[in-house]
């Protein structure tokens, strides 16, 4: 028997392909070079813009006082400081007192820390001298500079010249006691127990050369081998 005839499916027709969509194109990228120099123009512009260079601006001009009798310069403890700047500030420009202590002053003188200086009455500013001579009954022992005198044993706080001074009279007690601190200051060294082997070397040779040190070694013993040799040579030979 002859075989059944296969239907024949109709061929599908080729579908045309979907359009592909505009993509946007892509922006170019400036060169690095240009990149730069743009950043560049913008930061000093930025900068111009602000009126001055770096973060802060440009510096601010010192206060000026209407009072017709303002002092630019006042001078307490043999100190000028500053008639423009705040009292408590212009205080602690004396050698010997720090801003806490600077504080307590201008509450002792009854002056407000915020007013400048400059603009303090000679009266005033004698009160506060006179509560910077008083500051070693006023305080307690641990905020002066000089709890327990040494010659009188009463507590005192020096300020301006007359630290310096007390300070080198100190110096020169304890060396002429000859106590550890005092040789130690006479020699230069550090004095508070800090360590000298990599620090505060003093001296004119703070280190050896491995090559010099060997170099006068073999120099060394190159003279003590002739002086050996005909000393050898002189000895009697010992029999047999």
């Amino acid at each position: 028997m002859s075989p059944a005839p296969q239907e024949t499916k109709p061929a599908k027709s080729p579908t045309p392909p979907p359009a592909e969509e505009a993509k946007p194109s892509k922006k170019e990228k400036p060169s690095k070079g240009a990149s730069k120099e743009a950043k560049g123009k913008e930061g000093k512009d930025g900068k111009e813009a602000k009126g001055g260079k770096g973060k802060g601006g440009p510096a601010k001009a010192a206060p000026v006082s209407d009072n017709p009798n303002f002092r630019y310069i006042v001078r307490v403890s043999n100190t000028d400081l500053d008639g423009r700047r705040p009292t408590a500030l212009a205080i602690a420009g004396v050698r010997g007192v720090g801003h806490r202590i600077a504080g307590v002053v201008c509450r002792l003188a009854q002056v407000n820390p915020k007013e400048m200086i400059g603009n303090l009455t000679e009266p005033t500013v004698e009160r506060i001298e006179t509560s910077l001579g008083q500051l070693a009954t006023q305080l307690p022992p641990w905020m002066i500079n000089h709890p327990k005198e040494t010659v009188t044993g009463q507590p005192l706080h020096f300020f301006g010249p007359d630290l310096e001074t007390s300070r080198r009279d100190d110096i020169n007690w304890m060396r002429m006691i000859r106590s550890y601190r005092g040789v130690r200051h006479e020699r230069g060294q550090k004095v508070r127990g800090q360590r000298t082997r990599s620090n505060g070397r003093t001296g004119m040779a703070a280190g050896v050369i491995k090559k010099t040190a060997r170099e006068a070694q073999a120099e060394s013993k190159a003279k003590a081998e002739p002086a050996a040799a005909p000393a050898a040579a002189a000895a009697p030979a010992k029999k047999e």
